[in-house]
């Protein structure tokens, strides 16, 4: 289950920023440039040229659309994290009295004997701890990475403005405002963690909002929009999950 939230959104978009401060993939050709990168410019422009040059309004639908495709598997994913949990909370007390046992045992075959009854009540509940459906969140890094790069690397969009942003520019209102929603977010993402576990979620929790806020401020105002729209999706996608599939502890 910790291995599970740390993959969500807040760890996808760690590694967004932190793929950011690490430069800009060379312009000399190559598979993510040509197959990631490349078609994301290309699809910023031809929005932008239906909306009059409008390069904060391509940026937006395009963010949507991306998290419209990934939503489906998204869900798939949140449901299979939240009817784990059901499970695990439905077997804890059985779980706590083999821990209580196996911290009292001193004899390494009797050690063994435990961890095989601990091995038997997962079979026999069919929870697999490990099995937490991360690999969609993984799948999804090289498509907002291509849409992070090409949103970085557009010359277009760096001389457009959009409201009262400079999109090539860094603006301050506009970080704040990503800072919040993903500090938001990461407060929401919380409360479907087990009690047990926030504590210990916590600190990597909010290393996300920070990143973000600081990259924001030194980065084009381009940028902080797309996470402004992708984090204010993310809380939605969240609470509407936690409508359609609640924690069913008698699973």
């Amino acid at each position: 289950m910790r291995r599970f939230f740390s993959l969500t959104g807040i760890g996808a978009f760690l590694l967004i920023v932190l793929a950011g401060c690490s430069g800009q993939p060379t312009e000399n050709g190559g598979f993510f440039n040509d197959y990631f990168i490349h078609p994301f410019i290309v699809a910023i422009k031809v929005i932008a040229e239906l909306f009059n040059e409008n390069y904060g309004i391509a940026i937006i639908l395009i963010t949507l659309v991306i998290r419209i495709i990934l939503l489906p598997f998204m869900m798939k994913n949140y449901k299979r994290s939240r009817e784990m949990r059901g499970k695990m909370e439905a077997i804890k007390p059985e779980m706590d009295t083999i821990q209580k046992k196996l911290k009292e045992v001193k004899d390494p075959e009797e050690k063994r004997k435990i961890q095989q009854e601990m091995m038997a009540l997962y079979q026999t509940h069919g929870v697999n701890p490990l099995n937490m459906g991360c690999l969609p969140l993984l799948l999804q890094m090289p498509v907002l990475m291509g849409f992070y790069y090409a949103i970085r690397g557009s010359e277009e969009i760096a001389t457009h403005s959009f409201l009262w942003l400079n999109l090539g520019e860094p603006d301050i209102l506009m970080a704040v405002i990503a800072g919040i929603l993903y500090f938001v977010q990461y407060r929401v993402s919380l409360r479907d963690m087990p009690i047990a576990q926030q504590g210990q979620m916590k600190l990597l929790g909010l290393m996300s909002p920070i990143m973000i806020f600081i990259f924001s401020l030194n980065a084009p105002a381009a940028l902080p929009l797309y996470w402004t729209v992708s984090g204010t999706f993310l809380i939605l996608q969240m609470l509407l999950s936690r409508k359609l599939y609640p924690v069913n502890k008698d699973a």
